[in-house]
Formats: structure tokens, sequence, C-alpha cells
């Protein structure tokens, strides 16, 4: 585990140093499974984190492929630039809230916008939390949830 973060910190360091950020990337792990890679506060954090995340995403898909092609056993990678994840995660729980409430009020189905799999995940368990059905539809850049009042209510 280790060897797969001090690659991953490097490797990470290193391609940021290509874009003219010579910072020092934060590594941890909360479980055997997934390195954790915080990137400080700097004057790219929007060129990084790109639109919706998706620059921070595609830095996570190329550290984890380069683990993986030198053959390190762990390769699941999350980036975090300046907390934007942590923040975003804490704003989608209060939104996700305010849908639950109002499936829970009107018992009708509620379609939730468009989201990437990590936010539908964090939507799901929500759901499940308050005790709604939850169900990703659609495909692609359209897939999104459907919240609804549990059968056996």
């Amino acid at each position: 585990m280790d060897e797969s973060i001090a690659y991953a910190k490097k490797y990470l360091e290193d391609l940021l140093s290509f874009f003219g950020l010579n910072t020092s990337v934060y590594a941890t792990h909360e479980d055997e499974e997934v390195i954790e890679l915080d990137i400080p506060s700097t004057h790219l954090n929007g060129f990084l984190i790109g639109q919706r995340g998706d620059t921070m995403r595609a830095l996570q898909f190329t550290v984890s492929n380069a683990l993986k092609n030198q053959g390190y056993p762990v390769t699941r990678v999350n980036i975090d630039v300046a907390d934007y994840k942590k923040q975003r995660a804490q704003k989608l729980q209060h939104e996700a809230e305010e849908w639950v409430k109002h499936v829970k009020e009107t018992g009708e189905p509620f379609d939730v916008r468009p989201m990437n799999s990590a936010d539908r995940r964090t939507v799901h368990n929500l759901a499940a939390e308050y005790g709604l059905t939850s169900e990703s539809v659609g495909e692609g850049r359209d897939r999104h949830i459907v919240l609804k009042v549990s059968a056996e209510e």
C-alpha cells in the first residue's frame, strides 16, 4: 500500500509540475482500497477541477491507469482539489434532504437532475436512510435518480 501511495503522489506532483504548479500533494488512505490525494488550494483551482469536476476525474483516471500499468496492487484513486469534493458532497447532502422531504410530503416520485456516479451513490444512500426507494435510470450523461416512497409504506 505504501509503495502505491508514494508512486501515486509522485506521479500526480510530476503531472502538476508539467502545468507549472509546483506543490506538495497530501496522500492518505482511509481504507486499504482507495488512495486519497489532496491538492491544496492554488491559483489553478478552477483549471484543476474543471467543469463539474471533469478535469479532476480525468486526473484520477490518469493516476489510476499509471498505477495499473506499473503493476501496483492498489489502483483506486480519489483526487480532491481545495476540498472541492467535500464541499460539493455537503451541498448535495442538503439538496438531497430537500428532495427526500418533498417525496415524503407529496408521495409523488421525484426525478433528480442527471449527475455522476459518486453523487448518485450519495443520494441513494441518503434515500435509503430515510426509507425511500431510489433507482438510477437513463444512460451516460443523462443518467439520473428517481426517488419514490417505499412500497411498504
